[in-house]
């Protein structure tokens, strides 16, 4: 049976490769300190209007489905309706969302938690 954990660490070497456990007081310290509130603000900066934005847009096709029914049903073209569009336009915001939030997750927020994990496991 295969599993996904890492060898046990030979004798001599576990002190040397092991990380440091950060204490509950290290971590409180950092959730309260100024490099932390940054990547909180970053993170809630993208988030946030993201989300009530998409949120809106859901409404809206939400409503318009429910009480707009005529120009729901307006052929775009052929058998294709604006209903038809704009619900498939949800699915490409949803992908569209996900792939804008992995890149500014990669390129904003990575750095950051990575800079906060290292300083606190000791590695910098």
């Amino acid at each position: 049976m295969a599993t996904e954990a890492p060898p046990p660490p030979r004798k001599g070497t576990e002190a040397a490769s092991a990380p440091v456990t950060p204490t509950t007081e290290q971590f409180v310290e950092v959730q309260e300190g100024a490099e932390f509130g940054e990547l909180r603000r970053t993170y809630r900066s993208f988030a946030f209007p993201l989300t009530l934005a998409f949120i809106a847009w859901y409404l809206l096709y939400v409503l318009l489905s429910n009480y707009a029914g005529g120009f729901m049903g307006t052929k775009v073209f052929g058998n294709i309706n604006v209903a038809l569009v704009l619900g498939l336009g949800q699915f490409a915001t949803t992908f569209l969302i996900a792939w804008l939030y992995s890149r500014h997750a990669a390129n904003r927020l990575d750095p950051q938690s990575d800079a906060i994990r290292k300083r606190m496991e000791g590695d910098a």
